[in-house]
């Protein structure tokens, strides 16, 4: 969705809270890799391919919570205590969870491919109760930094439309997290057919709320254009009457 007004980037350098942040961004990825060795035999080489597809998943997940964590510290370069505090713990989340998260997306792609993956049985509700809980945990911390940075709107001077982004990655991660909840509730109840699938109901808050705040947001943007052109206005006439 095209956006008429920017966001205003208020952090401009790598902070040491960011660099450290990447660099454990960089570590939670390379955990993801399938062997550190090449492959020396055609057996090896093909059993590095069967692990192609859950890494990818896993990596472009972990390219998605980048991207956010990026985009918020370039928007509002907090570094208060308690912004510390939520990004800490959302590190040490991403990292205790690259194994449970690699393990699900591998039963996932064998489950496409048509391999087996041996697991006891009715240990499915406990696999899903453990990604349910990391999955709800990284989206959720996400949205506390967000709400961190609309705690401080006037302190960061955000105008009417960063104020509506703000309100959107807040609501965006809240629901994205919500599903993770759900997962767990229905891996609990009737089993764990249903709780991998609702994921990809996914779609249906990541269409809404960009849309109803994408409404919001061109209202803000239209109350902003008045009120820079109203000065404007308001010259042009007093210079036309003198």
């Amino acid at each position: 969705m095209a956006k008429g007004i920017a966001f205003r980037n208020r952090g401009h350098e790598v902070s040491r809270l960011e660099a450290f942040s990447d660099v454990i961004f960089g570590f939670a990825v390379s955990l993801l890799v399938v062997s550190l060795e090449a492959p020396k035999s055609y057996e090896q080489l093909m059993e590095m391919m069967h692990g192609l597809l859950p890494f990818a998943f896993c990596f472009f997940l972990f390219i998605d919570m980048w991207l956010e964590h990026h985009h918020f510290f370039r928007r509002y370069a907090l570094h208060d205590n308690l912004t510390i505090f939520i990004n800490t713990v959302l590190l040490f989340v991403i990292l205790f969870y690259v194994y449970p998260l690699k393990f699900m997306f591998t039963l996932m792609a064998e489950g496409l491919t048509g391999g087996r993956t041996s697991i006891p049985a009715g240990s499915g509700v406990v696999l899903f109760t453990i990604y349910g809980i990391g999955f709800t945990s990284v989206f959720w911390l996400l949205a506390a930094l967000y709400w961190r940075a609309w705690q401080q709107r006037d302190e960061l001077a955000l105008n009417e439309v960063e104020r509506v982004d703000t309100l959107e990655r807040i609501f965006d991660n809240l629901c994205t997290g919500v599903f993770g909840l759900i997962s767990i509730a229905i891996a609990r109840t009737t089993g764990s057919g249903w709780a991998g699938l609702i994921y990809f109901f996914l779609a249906v808050p990541k269409t809404l709320v960009p849309t109803i705040m994408g409404r919001k947001r061109r209202k803000a943007e239209a109350r902003m254009a008045d009120a820079t052109a109203a000065p404007a206005l308001a010259t042009e006439a007093a210079a036309q009457e003198s």
